[in-house]
C-alpha cells in the first residue's frame, strides 16, 4: 500500500493469494514506528526459527498455523491472534494453508 492509498478500504484476506508450495508476503505499510505485512502460506510451508528486536502481533485470517515461541507450540486458528515477544525465538508452520497479518511494533 502506498501513501496515496491511505483511506482505501480493503479485505486483508482477499488482498493476498495462495501460491502452491510457497509463502507469499505483501507489505501493506512501513514506518519508523512499525509495519504491517500480509502472508499466505501453502500447507506445509514454514518460516524457520528466528527472532526479531521488536514485539509483533500475528493474526490468522484464514486456516490454522502452528506457532512455536521459545520452542513451545501454539495452535492458532482463523480469527485468533498471538503476540511474538521481542528477542524470543519463534517459528511459523502452516498446518493448513493459512493467511495472516503480521504487525511489527517498533518502540
Amino acid at each position: 500500500m502506498t501513501t496515496k492509498e491511505t483511506g482505501l478500504v480493503f479485505s486483508p484476506r482477499e488482498r493476498i493469494d495462495y501460491s502452491k508450495n510457497s509463502v507469499v508476503s505483501q507489505q501493506i505499510t512501513k514506518s519508523k514506528t512499525g509495519n504491517i505485512t500480509l502472508f499466505a502460506f501453502d500447507q506445509g510451508q514454514q518460516l524457520s526459527e528466528h527472532s526479531a528486536p521488536f514485539d509483533a502481533v500475528l493474526q490468522v485470517l484464514d486456516g490454522t498455523a502452528l506457532i512455536h515461541i521459545a520452542e513451545e507450540p501454539h495452535e492458532v486458528h482463523e480469527g485468533e491472534m498471538i503476540i511474538l515477544p521481542a528477542n524470543i525465538p519463534h517459528a511459523v508452520y502452516a498446518t493448513t494453508a493459512f493467511k495472516m497479518i503480521l504487525t511489527m511494533i517498533r518502540g
